[in-house]
């Protein structure tokens, strides 16, 4: 093997791959990347055997091979040149890659690539596109709220319903669920559910940053397996297996009482709120009060630590219904106010015991559903 390409390009993939790159593992060959020529091109490619990400850099490539080679030291050595030319070209017989840029050069021993687990090549199955921005903001609002400990792996998940030219995605751990609909750029040919682990869907959020093109997505017929095609990369996830709760039936159809406000005032007075909170045992306590005649209503936003103190903070609010209380976990709120968009916000209650939806308003194409904290009041 034998090419160069230009140090930055070389960075910027050994970035995106890096993420892959297996940190604890019992198959040491997964702590390496993989580079090889293909069709003129250099490609680099890591696997965690639950995510795989490749891509590939413009190159001149003068000698056809590949190899594999400890991940992190070349990230290491590379970030360390010039911007400058890359000169690469692997020795067949002893497996060390030399590298050359101005007046720097390495030399790294690798293992040979027929060792280096197979990335997944998914060709057919239920296809589709959608535009970046909107599959950005879908796993910006729904991925948080996956639970991050193996007792239920499904939870771990996010679960994606792909129906004509809609996607719907629904994360919850036990104590809070997100829904988000988003529209598809090309319709699906079936409805196919599957449950994408949330980890994989943070990772597809960072590599979409620079994306213009609609991503493709590609299930495998097995349902195994989920391809994200993107421009010069391509990422395969693992798909869980099982069934997804029916999350429909912890979404409340009613309300007793409903308060609009601004979203960014009461996301600060939950942030005050929180500051007291973290000293206790996490707890923010909401009332709403209707309004009368000539004042507006309000939302009161408060938390005490039994040792250290208290706080109040109070908001204006279009209130709906009559007066109401609830307690929730104040990481869980200020999660779902971090992802939100738009100016108001709407926090519907039934009682303090059910749970609290949040919408934002003017979209129609996303909530949340937060369990209450069971306090005294």
């Amino acid at each position: 093997m034998k090419l160069s390409c230009l140090q930055e390009n070389l960075t910027k993939g050994l970035g995106i791959v890096g993420r892959a790159v297996a940190t604890r593992t019992t198959l040491p060959i997964t702590n390496n990347v993989l580079i090889a020529t293909d069709q003129s091109r250099l490609k680099l490619a890591a696997t965690n055997l639950e995510i795989a990400i490749s891509c590939w850099l413009g190159a001149k490539v003068k000698e056809e091979g590949a190899i594999t080679i400890p991940a992190r030291l070349l990230t290491d050595f590379v970030n360390s040149l010039p911007p400058e030319r890359v000169d690469m070209s692997l020795s067949p017989r002893t497996r060390t890659l030399e590298l050359k840029c101005a007046r720097f050069e390495g030399r790294i021993n690798g293992v040979d690539a027929d060792e280096f687990p197979p990335i997944p090549t998914i060709g057919e199955g239920v296809a589709t596109k959608i535009d970046p921005e909107a599959l950005r903001l879908a796993i910006t609002q729904v991925a948080f709220a996956a639970a991050t400990e193996e007792t239920r792996p499904v939870l771990t998940g996010v679960h994606c319903e792909f129906e004509g030219d809609g996607l719907t995605l629904a994360a919850a751990d036990g104590f809070r669920l997100a829904v988000h609909k988003a529209s598809l750029s090309a319709p699906v040919a079936e409805k196919t559910e599957v449950i994408i682990p949330a980890r994989a869907l943070t990772e597809l959020h960072r590599l979409l940053t620079e994306q213009e093109e609609p991503v493709e997505i590609t299930i495998n017929p097995a349902k195994s397996q989920v391809l994200f095609r993107l421009k010069d990369v391509e990422m395969v996830s693992q798909l869980i297996q099982g069934a997804f709760p029916n999350y429909n039936q912890l979404i409340p159809q009613s309300y007793s009482t409903r308060a609009e406000m601004s979203l960014s005032e009461f996301s600060k007075a939950a942030r005050t709120a929180s500051i007291f909170a973290r000293e206790g045992s996490a707890i923010i306590r909401v009332e709403i009060i209707p309004g009368e005649e000539k004042t507006p209503g309000r939302t009161m936003l408060s938390a005490r630590a039994e040792e250290v103190g208290d706080n109040v903070g109070e908001l204006d609010a279009t209130v709906e219904g009559e007066t109401a209380k609830i307690a929730f976990n104040s990481k869980y709120l200020s999660d779902v106010l971090a992802v939100l968009r738009g100016d108001r916000v709407a926090l519907e209650i039934t009682t303090p015991s059910s749970p609290g939806v949040i919408r934002p308003l003017g979209v129609e194409n996303y909530l949340h559903v937060v369990m209450p904290m069971f306090v005294q009041w």
